[in-house]
């Protein structure tokens, strides 16, 4: 067995004599510290992902120091965030922020000093396994330490999956076991056991409780500030929220198709997932099951969206969702726009939106379950005094 050890001459003091004769320390010259190193075996199979796992003062960071330096970032206060990855084209940025879970549009607008802890943390996340050059071991130390142990979880999760789409090699130390099922880490390496173990090829991420509830409209304002295109929401949509562990952590706000064109159809008009949790899916979730909902009462489910990472969902989701209209020849737009502002014909509604939008149907199966929750009337419950109706409460597992 290898050790890294480490000595320190004591500074001697009237402080340290005190602890001399009340605990007995017999060597008052210096101190010392042997960490077994043992990490051999990963030369011999492929990985991507490492933990260093243990204890506070286990040595966890001086072990990691072995495979290199530990880097920072470097953020611009005055720039949006997502201005900060300019080493990258800016849909590359838009990608990388979404695959740590930093999805909100409104996020990348924001210098790095306004996000949450958890916003933070991601970004540097980003930012760090962003600017690993080819061959790059990725060094993360104290990982998910600051963030909620449910953030811990979609962090985790939406870092494993990127760093293995992308055949990138991280090391991560953390005094946390929790995130392991998550992170699905290829190996782990323990201070106080002294050997790496490698992982079981069969393993599987745990599946996620989400908590229903059909909610009222002051139930926005938890998630409005998230929202990619206006905070603004329409008082006579069917709104639901969702709940990991009793925290509100997405929301979907549902409207009728416009009278004259397509019978018994609805359309997404708000869909958020709070920032701390995305990476997980649960937005595509959450849409197949209201899509599905809605199916077995008959009615058909709609959702227009111009957002790149629901794109790419919807790529993996085709057994669900059909894609009904594409408009991405953005120049065309513009030119549209602009010869109706040219001839006086802007009312405010005929101008297009400037970017790249696509429209999907949900094909996928019936709910399996009562839809109570869809078919209930509201009107019933409308002086009811807490913003969530309980009794409507349906728990789905999702994958």
């Amino acid at each position: 067995m290898r050790y890294i050890e480490r000595t320190n001459k004591i500074i001697n003091d009237k402080y340290t004599e005190y602890v001399y004769e009340a605990f007995d320390i017999q060597n008052k010259e210096e101190t010392s510290v042997k960490i077994p190193i043992n990490f051999e075996d990963c030369k011999n199979f492929d990985w991507n992902i490492g933990v260093i796992y243990g204890g506070s003062g286990t040595g966890k960071t001086t072990l990691l120091k072995e495979f290199g330096s530990l880097t920072s970032d470097d953020f611009d206060e005055h720039k949006p965030l997502i201005s900060n990855f300019d080493w990258l084209e800016p849909k590359e940025a838009t990608f990388l922020l979404s695959a740590m879970g930093l999805a909100s549009v409104p996020t990348w607008l924001r210098p790095f000093s306004l996000l949450s802890n958890g916003e933070q943390y991601r970004a540097s996340l980003a930012y760090k396994v962003g600017k690993a050059k080819e061959n790059d071991v990725i060094l993360i130390d104290e990982f998910t330490s600051v963030v909620d142990r449910d953030v811990a979880k979609a962090m985790s999760n939406a870092l494993g999956k990127y760093i293995r789409r992308t055949n990138k090699k991280i090391i991560l130390a953390s005094c946390h076991f929790d995130i392991m099922e998550w992170l699905l880490p290829d190996w782990t390496y323990s201070p106080l056991k002294g050997r790496l173990e490698r992982a079981s090829s069969l393993r599987q991420r745990p599946s996620i409780e989400l908590q229903i509830f059909r909610c009222r409209y002051e139930t926005w304002d938890i998630f409005k500030h998230h929202h990619y295109l206006t905070q603004e929401l329409n008082k006579a949509a069917k709104s639901f929220v969702f709940l990991i562990n009793d925290k509100p952590i997405a929301f979907i706000a549902n409207l009728p198709m416009p009278s004259g064109t397509i019978q018994n159809a609805y359309r997404v008009s708000r869909l958020v997932v709070l920032p701390d949790f995305q990476g997980l899916e649960i937005g595509l979730d959450i849409l197949n099951l209201l899509g599905s909902m809605y199916k077995k009462d008959n009615k058909k489910l709609y959702i227009k969206t111009s957002n790149p990472s629901l794109f790419k969902g919807m790529e993996k989701n085709t057994n669900n969702w059909k894609i009904t209209t594409e408009h991405n020849n953005v120049e065309a737009i513009k030119r549209q726009n602009q010869k109706l502002k040219n001839e006086g014909k802007d009312n405010g509604m005929k101008l297009r939106k400037e970017s790249i939008a696509k429209g999907y149907k949900y094909i996928g199966n019936e709910y399996k379950k009562s839809i109570d929750l869809l078919t209930f009337n509201a009107d019933a419950w409308k002086e009811v005094a807490q913003n969530q109706i309980s009794i409507f409460d349906v728990i789905n597992e999702l994958n």
